[in-house]
């Protein structure tokens, strides 16, 4: 809660409070002026009579005890940004409940500690554990089925751009991942001229579609070779270590057009794959990626002359 709310709830807080208790020191007292209590001159049906009676006092007394307990709870408890005398907050409370939670399950989970995540994916009822993780999780980017979508990726092939050795994909899942695809559009144009994103796209394209115009493709390998080797490697195969992908293959993250490839290089891209063991330990994720394991056929190795990390 902002400030500005925390100040707002505050005001109408107070108002609200003083406004019952003008209310009741108001209507509490019988004033001089007021008809007698059985007197009103309110009468209907020449027996139905209007009585102005005060309050019962335990009534009274009920509703002042309410505005005594509210003032208490409020500087106790606090409202917002405003800390109680208590220090109680919401927040620490859900911090213990899950800390507390968070035991529990590691308590039940604890058959399954350290052990390696392509161990763990031949017991089933490990695998359908890290399933159900994976569905609450990873669902979100990766697709309930593990398929992925535009700039996320397929984790039912056999590629693997940080690596799919099992302690490569557990770092993944624990330590998360950072690539960084520079926008080098200008760079390249100042290189090669006006035509030199597209001539690079033609060489890219050619690596997996040799049906480029050859021109281009002389001109973009000349570019390749100076600017995006570092990463790409010569024969663009690729490099696990920093997740530069294998342009050799069919796999394109963000897609294979040529709408898609300029924006690739005339902005960059950003792909973040967070940390998941800071929020569900090492257990946790050991099963995840063991269910993760299971996705994928792992049938063919990384091609000759790309950067493997094990």
């Amino acid at each position: 809660m902002t400030p500005a709310w925390t100040w707002y709830v505050v005001i109408l807080t107070v108002l609200n409070l003083g406004g019952c208790a003008w209310l009741l020191m108001g209507t509490a007292k019988r004033r001089s002026s007021d008809p007698k209590p059985d007197e009103t001159g309110h009468v209907w049906d020449g027996n139905l009579t209007e009585f102005n009676k005060p309050l019962p006092r335990w009534w009274i007394n009920l509703f002042i005890i309410t505005i005594v307990f509210a003032v208490a709870y409020l500087v106790w408890f606090g409202v917002g940004e405003l800390k109680g005398v208590g220090h109680w907050s919401s927040k620490s409370e859900w911090a213990l409940d899950n800390a507390a939670e968070e035991a529990r399950l590691d308590d039940t989970l604890k058959l399954y500690a350290g052990k390696p995540i392509d161990v763990l994916a031949q017991d089933p009822s490990a695998v359908s554990i890290g399933r159900t993780i994976f569905i609450n999780r990873c669902a979100a980017c990766h697709g309930s089925s593990g398929h992925g979508a535009v700039g996320f990726p397929d984790l039912t092939d056999d590629i693997w751009h940080w690596g799919g050795t099992p302690n490569r994909i557990l770092d993944t899942i624990q330590n998360g991942r950072q690539a960084v695809m520079p926008a080098w559009a200008d760079t390249l144009k100042a290189q090669g001229g006006p035509n030199a994103v597209d001539d690079t796209i033609a060489y890219v394209l050619s690596l997996s579609r040799p049906d480029q115009p050859k021109d281009a493709v002389e001109r973009g390998e000349k570019m390749f070779a100076t600017i995006c080797v570092a990463c790409h490697g010569a024969q663009g195969k690729g490099n696990q270590v920093v997740g530069a992908p294998d342009l050799t293959d069919s796999y394109w993250l963000y897609g294979s057009s040529m709408a898609s490839l300029h924006k690739t290089l005339s902005e960059g891209r950003q792909g973040a794959m967070p940390a998941w063991k800071p929020v569900l330990g090492d257990t946790r994720t050991r099963l995840v990626g063991a269910y993760v394991w299971t996705l994928s056929p792992h049938r063919d190795p990384p091609p000759t002359g790309a950067v493997v990390a094990e």
